[in-house]
């Protein structure tokens, strides 16, 4: 019996040590070698300081940065909760949203919806659209726009609200990626979003613009995948080239909210 049992012992050990430890230690020590950057996560570092991995996204929501796509992991960019929303083309849920009613009786949000975030994205940047109602009707006391509002007038059955943008809205800026941590957007939502951001950091779109040219990547090979924009290297450049003061933050942040309430 222990006559068996030996080889196969001998052989879970030997292969214990070779795949276990010996070759990870090889592959650790040549990727390091050969590609320091990518094995140790690239990572991006401002002033010495670690601001995050060019792989992860991250949320930006101050207006004088580039935003990123929606995401459903956790509360959002999650690493430790990966996932999509799991919502196919033709759910209502997808595009109208839905809320639900807390154990307090408050109805909130469960899912803000496509339709929802086209409303935010085109104030947040100024796009012009039509709407069947007064985005009026939508306020909260504070005068901010109520999202539970929205998506119950977008799911009224019999007189369903209707926004139309009148520029075409990529994809990638209202709906989320299958990990929920994509960090980059289209060059085409990176442009929309430039007058929003010049205007706060105090210069025009076009000296903004060739910064989104500099770090868009064209597809792999040029033929895999397609071109596309990271959001956090996007960002850190922005930082250093045109730089914005507490003041003009502000006076952004009072911009949007007033754009909400007309």
């Amino acid at each position: 019996m222990i006559k068996e049992l030996g080889p196969g012992l001998r052989l879970t050990i030997a292969f214990t040590i070779l795949t276990g430890l010996i070759y990870p230690a090889v592959m650790t020590g040549i990727s390091e070698a050969i590609f320091p950057r990518q094995a140790n996560g690239s990572l991006i570092r401002v002033d010495g300081k670690i601001v995050g991995s060019r792989l992860i996204g991250q949320l930006f929501s101050k207006p004088g940065y580039f935003h990123p796509r929606p995401s459903a992991a956790g509360n959002g960019y999650d690493a430790t909760q990966s996932g999509g929303s799991n919502l196919g083309p033709t759910s209502a849920k997808l595009i109208l949203g839905t809320t639900s009613t807390d154990s307090k009786g408050k109805e909130t949000v469960s899912f803000d919806g496509i339709n929802d975030r086209i409303v935010h994205y085109c104030l947040d940047n100024n796009i012009p659209y039509e709407s069947s109602v007064p985005l009026d009707r939508f306020k909260d006391p504070q005068g901010n726009l109520d999202d539970v509002k929205l998506i119950d007038a977008f799911n009224d059955p019999k007189n369903p609200l209707v926004f139309t943008p009148k520029l075409p809205i990529p994809s990638d800026a209202v709906t989320g990626s299958a990990s929920g941590l994509d960090p980059d957007i289209s060059p085409a939502n990176a442009e929309l979003q430039l007058a929003r951001i010049a205007k706060v950091r105090g210069v025009r779109p076009a000296q903004v613009k060739p910064l989104v040219a500099e770090f868009t990547h064209r597809a792999d090979w040029g033929f895999l995948g397609e071109p596309r924009v990271n959001v956090l290297r996007l960002n850190v450049a922005l930082d250093q080239r045109f730089p914005a003061t507490k003041s003009q933050s502000a006076d952004a942040a009072a911009g949007q909210k007033a754009a909400v309430m007309r």
